[in-house]
């Protein structure tokens, strides 16, 4: 048993943690990870035995300076935060807390614009290169990016936004030059390693934030100067759970289409109970009834079945969406996609 928590890796510190923590706040803190992370922490738990007590505090107490630390750089930045924690905690703790915060947390690169007005970020960076735009963009808040892409000049508009969903990998050294020509405090923050930034889901993110005009404008070019990556943006604009947010009537309106039996009772098997429930709630109780049994005398379905059936019926829903025909809610705000 390891008893010194100089000792302990940093998956066997997140187990010990979580059992402290008890069930039902690891419960919400699993809600923030990944799959493979719920695996590997979930096996960590299974195996842990016993836990003494003053690992157990020893623990508890490091992730409680780590949490102080977050909260100084959000506050004031990492040299602020340093600078308390050296006052509180001594020097060799304090670059042991900020050690982990800017190689475990990874803290981001830009993080200072990001606490400024969109307004005052557009004025900074407007006239920089659209691929400096695009760096700085993919690591602002979706709704700080949308406000700053909707006021570029429509040409600028698409450029930008092709540039962010083909970025796939920054080298450090180029991100520390756009952050020293940014704010020189930061550069020296930088990890040592790749950073992935932007990508299709980040003009995602973008565009579910930007007006509708906007967001037209953008999808109509990239169409013709990209046609492949508008098509794989679009798929992404609305997935089959989203569902969810229509209402009835437009269910309704939907289910009205042309849509094959068959796909729906695939697309449903794959699905959330309350998605079920709500579509089979919007047809004739027979309908549901036999959808249902469809569901229940198909067995196992592949994955795969199961996305192409509900990437058609989505592709039913953008028509209805295009046309006019129905309207989506944005899940953030007032907007509406007509």
């Amino acid at each position: 048993m390891k008893t010194s928590i100089e000792e302990l890796t940093g998956r066997e510190k997140a187990a010990i943690l979580l059992i402290t923590l008890g069930p039902e706040k690891s419960s919400e803190v699993f809600k923030h990870f990944r799959e493979d992370e719920i695996e590997t922490v979930t096996l960590e738990i299974a195996n842990t035995v016993a836990i003494l007590p003053e690992t157990k505090n020893a623990v508890l107490e490091e992730f409680y300076q780590v949490c102080l630390a977050q909260d100084y750089i959000t506050e004031g930045g990492v040299g602020y935060a340093k600078q308390i924690l050296e006052s509180a905690l001594g020097q060799e703790k304090a670059f042991d807390i900020i050690s982990k915060m800017t190689t475990s947390l990874q803290v981001r690169p830009f993080d200072f614009i990001r606490k400024a007005e969109a307004g005052q970020i557009l004025n900074f960076i407007q006239n920089e290169h659209p691929q400096t735009i695009a760096l700085i963009l993919s690591y602002l808040k979706p709704t700080q990016a949308a406000q700053i892409l909707a006021e570029l000049s429509p040409e600028r508009q698409s450029d930008v936004t092709r540039r962010i969903a083909l970025m796939n990998q920054t080298s450090p050294d180029v991100i520390k030059e756009v952050e020293k020509a940014l704010e020189n405090k930061l550069s020296k923050l930088m990890l040592e390693s790749y950073t992935t930034v932007g990508g299709v889901d980040s003009v995602v993110e973008i565009l579910s934030s930007v007006d509708r005009g906007t967001e037209k404008n953008i999808m109509d070019t990239l169409e013709t100067e990209d046609f492949d990556l508008s098509e794989e943006i679009r798929k992404r604009m609305f997935v089959f759970e989203d569902i969810m947010n229509l209402s009835n009537k437009d269910i309704q309106t939907i289910l009205r289409q042309d849509i094959d039996n068959k796909d729906l009772a695939i697309a449903l098997k794959g699905s959330t109970a309350e998605v079920q429930d709500l579509i089979l709630s919007n047809v004739s109780k027979r309908l549901a009834v036999m959808i249902r049994e469809d569901m229940e005398f198909m067995g196992p379905v592949r994955r795969s079945d199961v996305e192409e059936s509900q990437q058609r019926i989505v592709n039913v829903i953008r028509r209805l969406q295009e046309a006019g025909d129905i309207i989506v809610s944005r899940g953030g705000g007032d907007d509406l996609i007509v």
